[in-house]
């Protein structure tokens, strides 16, 4: 699953629990940021030059045309950075980048350095908004995220039980339509220690230093293949070269696995799955690795697309509920052709379906998709009563 765009982030709140440094240090920062976002290409451009000034070995990290990263490095600095009031959400994804980002070689001064560019760059857009309050706020938010960071990195080269990253060899490329594609990688040396729902950022040959996250289709497997489903998005850098242009031979190269995404078997509760377009990918790893065991909580997948030709993997997911009793797939379309409705096929976003029908509060629920959709789907779960802490979805990945 990929998508070369990063979805705006609603304003954040801090808890009602929060300390009240958090709180005030929260306040500075949103302000601050609604203040910035209206500039916020003005600011990605002063951020680089900031960086590349202080620290010119990271130009290497980032690709030959600075068009093709489109600011992308400073949008998840700053989700990150608007996120340090949910330490709990937050702080077991910051020690996966920071094993992920071993991949670049990454070292403290790369850290200072791009922490100094961010806050200047805010400076620089702010401009009297940038007040000592909120300059501390920023840099506290900061140093929290990279000091994990950090201690994550030096953890995983202490252990040395696991490469920097990893390399698969293409063994099959196939259009399952005109523009998505299917690839099935094969371990080179190593296989990636994944776990069935999780995330991994790639880089292929054909633009190269331009990584993306790509979700694999499948459980981890014994010969450690690894299948993806990516869709050519329209103005992207690396979806239409994978769809287009990816050939079998070809080397891609894995940083460590990312994401919280999977289901809780010991629970006992069942499980809602959500999934749209390629999003649908994790989710059919999820299934695939609950095929493995007898007994599982009941599982209702519901599939949404906007169009019938959308649900490219109701097939195989059909498939499965055939021959596993406690899956049910629910397909839902936005909008029917000309032959008009579909029998067993709900119409409307996945949003408006599960609105109508429930309840859903007794469920786990996996979220996967465009970040539209999880948007919407979120708040359609929690205005049925769904407590926000049964609803799980990698807000890095649809970002």
């Amino acid at each position: 699953m990929t998508d070369d765009r990063i979805s705006p982030v609603p304003r954040l709140a801090p808890p009602r629990d929060a300390p009240q440094a958090v709180t005030a240090m929260l306040e500075h920062i949103e302000t601050s940021w609604q203040l910035a976002r209206p500039y916020a290409d003005d600011l990605a451009q002063h951020f680089y030059r900031l960086l590349f000034t202080l620290a010119p070995s990271a130009r290497e990290l980032f690709p030959v045309s600075m068009q093709a990263d489109n600011g992308r490095v400073v949008r998840a600095l700053l989700r990150a950075l608007r996120l340090v009031h949910r330490p709990d959400d937050l702080v077991p994804l910051l020690k996966q980048l920071g094993r992920d980002h071993r991949k670049f070689g990454l070292r403290p001064a790369h850290y200072e350095a791009a922490g100094t560019a961010l806050l200047g760059s805010l400076k620089h857009c702010l401009g009297p908004a940038w007040t000592p309050e909120v300059e501390r706020a920023w840099a506290e938010a900061y140093t929290l995220v990279a000091r994990v960071m950090q201690d994550a990195t030096a953890q995983a080269e202490a252990e040395g039980t696991t490469p920097a990253y990893w390399t698969g060899t293409v063994a099959e490329h196939h259009r399952l339509s005109w523009d998505l594609a299917l690839v099935r990688v094969e371990p080179d040396e190593w296989a990636v220690p994944y776990r069935a729902g999780q995330y991994l950022s790639v880089e292929v040959p054909q633009r190269p230093r331009l990584w993306r996250y790509l979700s694999p289709a499948n459980a981890p497997r014994p010969d450690g293949s690894l299948e993806f489903h990516v869709r050519a998005v329209e103005g992207g850098w690396v979806s239409p070269a994978v769809v287009g242009h990816t050939r079998p031979g070809d080397v891609w190269t894995f940083g460590a696995p990312l994401g919280t995404l999977g289901a809780d078997r010991e629970s006992g509760r069942p499980v809602l799955m959500v999934g749209g377009g390629t999003g649908v990918a994790p989710l059919q790893a999820v299934v695939d690795d609950l095929g493995r065991w007898v007994d599982n909580p009941e599982v209702t997948f519901c599939y949404g697309g906007r169009h019938w030709d959308d649900l490219y993997a109701l097939d195989q997911l059909s498939g499965l509920a055939a021959v596993n009793p406690w899956l049910t797939v629910w397909p839902v379309v936005e909008r029917f052709d000309e032959t008009g409705p579909i029998p067993g096929v709900e119409q409307g976003t996945p949003a408006e379906a599960l609105a109508r029908w429930g309840p859903w509060h007794d469920h786990d629920v996996l979220v996967s998709g465009p970040p539209e959709m999880i948007e919407e789907t979120v708040a359609a779960l929690l205005g049925t009563g769904v407590h926000p802490s049964r609803i799980n979805y990698d807000p890095f990945l649809s970002a």
